[in-house]
């Protein structure tokens, strides 16, 4: 193909009412979850985009303490405190800066002391961990790095809880690890020392591809056996494969010795809690979870005697698949405790419930209805929401009977019937939640301030920012949506890619377009091709007229996808990127090759340019994950003016791709969006993600990226996982972050 010519782009160029004249920053978009209002850098506020919970919170535990005082801990997002006056759960680690520890392996409230919290954090076995400690509820933190690894997001999460104090003297903590054994602090967390006398030293670190370790589920402390030092009887699960799962010490720790007896050794103890009589309740899955649980069972064992009993809800060869794993006591009424199925997809997880320890079960899933009127996605498109799956979680209120709460992969339920034997109403528990995982969006000039892509959840058209949205991604749902765009000139046009709905089995729809700003949506036929489904991210013109698929081999669409054509004079593996002022122009970027191609019939064929001004070299820029933000985009302001986001610098061109002109500037950017410019300008304000110095941040800029504001301060680091922004383009100084 011939380098197109460059007079006839020039004059096509000015033709085309090409107005901007200032420099701007090019990056790419992603998502948001907060958002910042405009002001003096000093005044920015920071609220979250309701969405309300959305992902999956490995447990709950409420304080002994205290009445009406909570704990959250969340898988990726953090753990929070219930917090009784504002009726609302608070995060409590906004001000942490070390990603690792956003995702919660063990929380632990002082049985004592409800100003006393510990968190035991770290999200994957490669990363760092540490130990949390704080005398304010959460509202400050000492970190202690521990040498053990962890593994908060990993297989195994529901487990628990591996972090414990003894109540007979809370200076004494255990922590049951995933790889290295068990370990002992005696100042309150502040050194921690491996338990050399416990039997099991924990399997070693697995390699970064190898499947994780259970390693230690749970350390339940028998407070009638205390001393002045301490409880003497302490009981320790071990989930790792073996023949001895439970362990006891009678000596505060000094010898360990394996409980005799139990249910079948390929049953692991997830859970246990112990009652006022010595009777210990334990939890039991043939996997650790979430995933993967095929059979399980329900046993207690009285302490005093050494005796075990079968106490599982469901017994015999023809009962549903799954096993146990959320077990909670009522502490008010003697023999009463509860437990939840795991993985019993099939008729769907349940919590039974026995006021007889166990003797006699009652299923309170038909007794049970669900108002998810405040967060309406937990609808999924279907009439009513169902029961929840993944259920880790699971606690009685230990001054109310009636108070009880449960979590899913998606959301916390609550009830206040709970004592009830003839219906019980549960509400989403989540104000002030927001745990998802938000990979793409898009800020339209007019209609919705905002749409957003979702892992798991699909995504959202968000008409007010302060409640949950009701239009939900549909028709086609989607697991995740990665990629969103819109047609510059017709905002109300709308198309976006994904991965296909789980219960497809990965064989649903991953294309999808809309006419109305989102709100409803038409499925978008995928082409054969030879490249992965659910990979392919679609674009549209700048009029709505044309899609244009990203395949290995792009093809153009003017029909809605009835019928695909070929891109012509694009190398294979190339994605275009549509002007957003006309809709004759269409972008893409040859990263092998370090140049530009650009298409002036909407799309169909494209011409290479000698383009002048990049790097020799920017194949590295090349994302190589479909939920990584594209480097090449389009000013809404203008056309013509596109932007590139290299390793090496900024890159922006005025004249469609002939040259581009490093941006000077101070800061690393590594995302960037585009706002509405602020008023008497006509240059959109610019949000980044990037960092100066050490710090990775959110920040503004007004004068075409020349100098920046930071935006968000200490208290409000995030564990610097900022992973996908949007300016807003209707609304100056706002922008959305996640």
């Amino acid at each position: 193909m011939e380098n197109i010519n460059k007079t006839k782009l020039l004059a096509s160029t000015v033709g085309r009412h090409f107005v901007l004249c200032v420099l701007l920053i090019g990056f790419a978009i992603i998502v948001s979850t907060t958002r910042i209002e405009a002001g003096p850098v000093t005044d920015y506020v920071w609220k979250n985009v309701s969405v309300g919970a959305g992902g999956f919170a490995p447990n709950i535990l409420f304080s002994r303490a205290e009445k009406n005082l909570a704990y959250l801990r969340t898988d990726m997002g953090g753990a929070y405190r219930w917090h009784q006056p504002e009726q609302r759960w608070v995060p409590l680690q906004d001000g942490v800066s070390e990603s690792s520890y956003f995702g919660v392996e063990s929380i632990a409230p002082d049985p004592l002391d409800a100003d006393i919290v510990y968190l035991a954090a770290g999200m994957y076995r490669h990363e760092q961990a540490a130990i949390l400690k704080s005398r304010d509820r959460g509202n400050s933190w000492e970190i202690v790095p521990v040498p053990f690894r962890m593994g908060g997001n990993e297989d195994g999460r529901g487990l628990g809880e591996r972090l414990a104090i003894d109540p007979d003297n809370t200076s004494v903590l255990y922590f049951g690890s995933r790889h290295n054994g068990l370990f002992r602090s005696t100042d309150k967390g502040t050194t921690w020392r491996k338990v050399e006398s416990f039997p099991h030293a924990g399997l070693g670190l697995p390699g970064r591809h190898e499947a994780t370790h259970a390693g230690i589920s749970f350390v339940v402390f028998d407070p009638d056996s205390g001393r002045d030092e301490g409880s003497r009887t302490i009981y320790v699960g071990v989930a790792d494969p073996g023949k001895r799962h439970l362990y006891r010490t009678r000596d505060s720790g000094k010898t360990w010795h394996p409980v005799e007896g139990g249910p079948p050794s390929h049953l692991l103890p997830v859970k246990a809690e112990l009652d006022e009589r010595g009777v210990l309740y334990i939890a039991y899955c043939n996997g650790i979870g979430p995933n993967g649980v095929t059979d399980g069972a329900v046993f207690k064992l009285d302490t005093r005697t050494d005796s075990w009993t079968d106490i599982s809800p469901e017994k015999g060869g023809d009962r549903p698949p799954g096993g146990y794993m959320a077990i909670s006591l009522d502490r008010q009424t003697p023999n009463t405790l509860l437990v939840a199925t795991m993985n019993r997809w099939q008729p769907g997880d349940t919590i039974w419930r026995s006021t007889d320890g166990g003797e006699r079960w009652t299923d309170i899933g038909p007794i049970s209805r669900r108002d998810v009127s405040t967060t309406p996605f937990l609808l999924w498109g279907n009439k009513a929401a169902d029961f929840g799956w993944w259920i880790a979680g699971l606690a009685v209120n230990p001054f109310d009977s009636g108070h009880i709460a449960y979590t899913t992969g998606a959301t916390l339920y609550a009830t206040h019937d709970g004592a009830s034997k003839t219906g019980m109403e549960w509400r989403p528990w989540v104000q002030g939640i927001e745990q998802t995982a938000v990979i793409t969006l898009a800020s339209l000039p007019e209609g919705p301030a905002l749409l957003s892509g979702f892992g798991d959840l699909s995504g959202f058209v968000h008409e007010r920012l302060n409640v949950s949205p009701r239009n939900q991604f549909t028709n086609p749902v989607f697991a995740n949506t990665n990629t969103l765009d819109y047609a510059g000139l017709s905002p109300n046009i709308v198309v976006r890619s994904g991965t296909p709905a789980h219960r497809t089995g990965g064989r649903g729809p991953t294309l999808a377009y809309s006419v109305d700003y989102g709100r409803s949506w038409q499925t978008l036929e995928e082409p054969e091709h030879d490249g992965k489904t659910g990979s392919i991210a679609v674009v549209v013109s700048a009029d709505g007229a044309r899609f244009v698929l990203a395949t290995p081999e792009p093809l153009w669409s003017d029909d809605r996808g009835q019928h695909w054509n070929k891109v012509k004079g694009l190398p294979r593996h190339t994605r275009p990127v549509a002007d957003k002022r006309d809709a004759d122009i269409f972008y893409a970027m040859d990263f092998e090759n370090s140049r530009v191609f650009v298409s002036l019939d909407g799309g169909t064929s494209f011409d290479a340019l000698d383009t002048a001004g990049l790097p020799g070299d920017i194949s590295a820029d090349r994302p190589s994950w479909r939920e990584a933000p594209w480097p090449l985009m389009a000013s809404p302001a203008a056309s013509g003016d596109i932007w590139f986001v290299s390793r090496k610098g900024l890159f922006r061109s005025t004249n469609r791709g002939l040259s581009f002109q490093k941006v000077t500037g101070e800061l690393d950017v590594q995302i960037l969006s585009f706002g509405k410019a602020r008023p008497n300008s006509a240059t959109p304000t610019l949000f980044a993600i990037g960092t100066q110095g050490n710090g990775r941040a959110v920040w503004r800029s007004d004068d075409c990226g020349r100098q920046w504001l930071k935006l968000n301060d200490d208290r409000h680091r995030y564990g610097q996982r900022f992973r996908a922004l949007a300016g807003d383009l209707q609304y100056y100084g706002r922008v959305y972050v996640a």
